[in-house]
């Protein structure tokens, strides 16, 4: 019976030992797979959202050595009788109104600050369509009309066979992914934990293989689909993405920080969500966009991609939200409307008619509701209203 008992006594010392060692070599791993698990957690959710080096690998997109563009301060708007309601109820973190370039107002809230590097969530898609503009200018992608494939060979014989460029860029590939952010089993979260657990979101694409349409037939909302523009840039240019931002955009932008994005464990940036960047260079971005890519002089973006990418161009459903090239355009846009914008309430609203960018940032779990969407549409317009009437 003694030997019995010990030899169950090694065996489960044995067993202690190994997990502890699992434990320890799988510490990092654990850990970023914990806060995949409570990124959203209502006690945790903002302080999480300004902080996502701390739970994720990340790449540095640099700002370099450059000065600081100007972000000049004009005259300050008093926003409208509901505002700091519509705040509280939707949890905004950061707002930013330009009016012609300057910022006519700025307000932080819930303990964040202008320092605070801020998680796109799906912004950044906008970002990604504006670096893929300049690549096409530079030739490096010779048409958006290629297969995926000529540029990501990886792909060949997975759900994207068949796809072009164009249609990747239109979200209208016809791939199956759910992205259900309250599904623990959707793709979308398991994407996250792909993340965490430091594995390969390319691995992860090239296992798709179900499609719901033909390519270019239907639009859905699937971000894998800019996981694979990410895909197709590395494979044209043979750069990461990070380093290419940072070139091509950020760099020119004169930003105050540099940002970063989440990457996976093969350090691939996690081009469709993962970019970090403070409200004020966020602003910066939009307003160059919204000045047909020119900023400070400079040609940062080609004024005829933005003219293509940011108008309506994909199959959507008649009287529905359109989109362009990773960007959306409102079903009922007042002329000169554009949108990019990210799960939980972040915004960058364009307003060209009246000169004016929004900016938010925020941590709203109602997100998904058509109402939040309606009263955050009726909040943009109104100071953009407000500072044309000024």
């Amino acid at each position: 019976m003694r030997g019995i008992l010990k030899w169950g006594l090694r065996i489960l010392l044995a067993l202690v030992l190994a997990a502890v060692v699992v434990g320890v070599w799988k510490r990092e791993e654990i850990s970023r797979l914990m806060a995949v698990n409570s990124l959203f957690d209502e006690a945790k959710i903002v302080d999480n959202f300004s902080n996502m080096d701390r739970a994720f690998l990340t790449a540095e997109v640099s700002r370099g050595d450059g000065p600081v563009s100007p972000l000049p301060k004009g005259q300050e708007i008093a926003p409208p009788q509901e505002f700091a309601a519509w705040v509280e109820a939707r949890d905004v973190t950061s707002l930013l109104v330009l009016k012609n370039g300057q910022i006519v107002f700025e307000d932080y809230y819930l303990g964040t600050g202008p320092d605070d590097l801020r998680i796109s969530w799906s912004i950044a898609k906008s970002y990604i369509s504006a670096l893929f503009g300049v690549l096409v200018d530079e030739g490096a992608i010779a048409s958006i009309d290629d297969p995926v494939t000529k540029y990501a060979p990886r792909l060949a014989g997975t759900a994207y066979d068949g796809a072009s460029v164009r249609n990747v860029l239109n979200m209208a590939s016809g791939v199956v992914f759910n992205e259900d952010y309250f599904d623990y089993n959707s793709d979308i979260n398991r994407m996250g934990r792909v993340i965490a657990m430091g594995q390969a979101l390319d691995d992860f694409t090239v296992e798709l293989q179900d499609t719901f349409a033909t390519p270019g037939a239907q639009w859905q909302y699937v971000s894998i689909d800019t996981h694979v523009i990410g895909m197709i840039i590395r494979g044209a240019t043979g750069r990461s993405v990070a380093d290419l931002l940072s070139e091509k955009i950020i760099q020119p932008l004169g930003t105050e920080k540099s940002a970063y994005y989440l990457t996976d464990g093969d350090g691939v940036a996690f081009v469709l969500g993962g970019l970090n960047i403070t409200t004020r260079d966020y602003a910066r971005f939009a307003q160059m966009i919204l000045q047909d890519g020119a900023w400070q002089g400079q040609q940062i973006v080609p004024a005829a991609w933005l003219a293509a990418s940011t108008v309506p161009s994909a199959p959507t459903e008649e009287g529905k939200i359109q989109y362009g090239y990773q960007w959306w355009i409102p079903a009922d846009a007042r002329p000169g409307e554009v949108l990019a914008r990210g799960v939980y309430g972040q915004f960058l609203y364009l307003d060209r008619a009246r000169e004016t960018v929004v900016v938010v940032t925020a941590a709203d779990h109602e997100f998904r509701e058509k109402p939040v969407y309606d009263s955050m549409m009726d909040m943009f317009r109104t100071l953009a209203d407000v500072a044309e009437g000024q």
